[in-house]
């Protein structure tokens, strides 16, 4: 018997102009709040990470607030992700100078995928998250990048193959069809990913009730989930989550 590995639960802060915010399907955005509070709040309630994606960052060519980056790392002390408009070696590397534990790659690796050899090399491979915006088409699924605005032709499963072995160390798996629904993550999707990929697979988008994500876990068996309006409008705190996964067998750290 291996060991049995604990689920993380992961709150993911979209940022956007220093203020958290959340869509439906990456549109109708609304305001969550301030992004240092809400992380150090998760922090307290038991969050295994944070991830913290700057939204309209690659849309609008704008560098990351390193600032927030910087404010939100002297608060909490768990492992800590920064997406968003991460273009070159050097963005990555101011990021994890201001104190974040992990980049997570988008448009930049689809533009130019040698990024994460580049990254993987430099800073190591636990150190780069390649987040993929996955949307079905017929019966697979495409590639977008821009914030979920850009369709690039890209099949996503051979993509998630070609960044792990480039040194990708973990996959951010978004499924946009079921972003911000509410209505239960994509099994089908996350469970064939994870099947097929040997690097840790983080699943997004969708999370509903506390019921849809013990299912995620059983019949996925992705290594995290990634939990955004749930936990911004208080429907759920992230100890009300991990409560429920331990009553269903699931290991996690409480």
């Amino acid at each position: 018997m291996g060991e049995i590995l604990t689920k993380r639960v992961i709150p993911c802060l979209d940022v956007r102009e220093g203020r958290v915010v959340k869509g439906v399907k990456f549109v109708n955005i609304r305001d969550a709040g301030d992004p240092v509070e809400l992380a150090e709040k998760y922090y307290t309630e038991g969050a295994d990470e944070i991830t913290f994606l700057d939204i309209t960052a690659s849309h609008e060519k704008r560098d990351i607030m390193v600032e927030v980056v910087r404010r939100v790392a002297e608060r909490i002390f768990i492992p800590f992700t920064v997406g968003g408009g991460l273009r070159t070696v050097e963005d990555m590397r101011n990021m994890l100078l201001a104190g974040a534990d992990k980049v997570s790659l988008n448009t930049a690796a689809v533009e130019n995928p040698e990024i994460v050899r580049l990254g993987s090399n430099r800073f190591g491979a636990q150190c780069i998250t390649v987040a993929v915006d996955a949307k079905r088409k017929e019966d697979s699924w495409e590639v977008y990048t821009h914030g979920g605005r850009r369709p690039t032709g890209i099949d996503a499963l051979k993509w998630m193959k070609q960044v792990q072995e480039l040194g990708a160390g973990e996959i951010l798996l978004t499924s946009m069809d079921a972003d911000g629904t509410q209505a239960g993550f994509d099994l089908e999707l996350t469970g064939r990913v994870v099947k097929m990929l040997s690097i840790p697979v983080i699943a997004s988008g969708g999370a509903g009730t506390l019921e849809s994500i013990n299912e995620m876990f059983i019949r996925t068996n992705a290594d995290a989930a990634i939990i955004a309006s749930l936990f911004h409008y208080g429907t759920y705190s992230v100890k009300d989550v991990k409560l429920h996964m331990k009553e269903k067998g699931i290991s996690t750290r409480l």
